[in-house]
């Protein structure tokens, strides 16, 4: 595996393997990788011909009173990672690399999507995740990205600005994936004390418990919603953000649960933020859910 930290060489390398017909995969992280990091890697192993894993810490997705400093990292843990993973590239670059000028003057916004759920409580969050990434589909050029369902809305978020502006790039999402009890993997889940680490798979339990709902028939959102927010309401370690039935393509909140709906929620335990969705699909009497992988099953470890 090659480490590149410098725009001009992760372009060229690019360039040459898609002059000898090989098709790159992109996996965009912010580093300190866990399974979910590894199943992208994996993904795009299995789907392309060169594998380039990025690492890098954006600031300009962060707000004035966020985690950026103390965001978790481990530089020789991802470097061992990617490594196993077999990617051939993993692009680390420097802050002043990326924005050699300071934050950006040129940003870009994907308006609607962007003002919903996680959206409400991070305003800023998205343009700088659409304009960071925007600069990585430049650099890398034409290729597949792999982004995990774990931040469905970023997914969304991101498939939508490669369509509106014609990025000659393809979208793929991947299964979330979860530790054994449930718990959706992230990495800010570091910052978890031990009793706010026992009650967080409460947040996926609450999830469960709605499909379920889904599955005997009930068709209100409302009422779905309430059940997975007085679920969490009964675990004091949590404090529920927000619980929204979505269209799984336009985030949009719906009254009745019909096609493919996202129920997505979040929650604070302490200082750290998690997020959970569940997908649900709906077709008169069929019915379908997409819970994500556990670790341990047949498909990952």
């Amino acid at each position: 595996m090659r480490v590149i930290e410098r725009i001009e060489d992760l372009r060229a390398a690019c360039d040459l393997e898609r002059a000898a017909g090989r098709s790159i995969g992109l996996v965009p992280t912010m580093g300190y990788f866990h399974s979910g990091h590894r199943s992208l890697i994996r993904n795009a192993r299995e789907g392309t011909d060169f594998v380039v894993v990025t690492v890098f810490v954006n600031p300009t997705q962060f707000g004035p009173d966020e985690d950026l400093d103390a965001y978790p990292r481990d530089i020789a843990g991802d470097l061992a990672a990617a490594t196993e993973e077999c990617a051939d590239i993993l692009f680390m670059p420097s802050v002043s690399e990326m924005y050699p000028l300071g934050p950006p003057e040129t940003t870009v916004v994907v308006s609607a999507l962007t003002e919903r759920l996680c959206g409400r409580a991070r305003p800023h969050h998205f343009d700088g995740v659409t304009t960071v990434v925007t600069k990585l589909f430049n650099i890398v050029g034409p290729c597949s990205a792999y982004f995990g369902h774990k931040d469905f809305q970023q997914l969304a978020v991101v498939r939508w600005m490669a369509r509106d502006l014609n990025l000659p790039v393809e979208v793929i999402g991947c299964s979330l994936i979860r530790e054994r009890d449930g718990l959706a993997m992230s990495s800010r889940n570091a910052y978890l004390s031990s009793e706010e680490r026992a009650a967080a798979p409460a947040l996926f339990a609450s999830l469960f418990e709605a499909t379920e709902a889904v599955r005997g028939g009930e068709r209100d959102s409302a009422a779905v919603e309430k059940l997975v927010t007085d679920a969490v309401a009964e675990n004091a370690f949590l404090d529920i953000e927000y619980v929204e039935v979505c269209d799984s393509l336009t985030l949009q909140r719906l009254d009745k649960i019909d096609g493919e709906v996202v129920i997505a929620a979040a929650a604070t335990a302490g200082r750290a933020r998690l997020i959970d969705n569940v997908v649900v699909r709906v077709d008169g009497l069929s019915f379908e859910v997409d819970l994500g992988i556990r670790l341990g099953s047949d498909s990952i470890e």
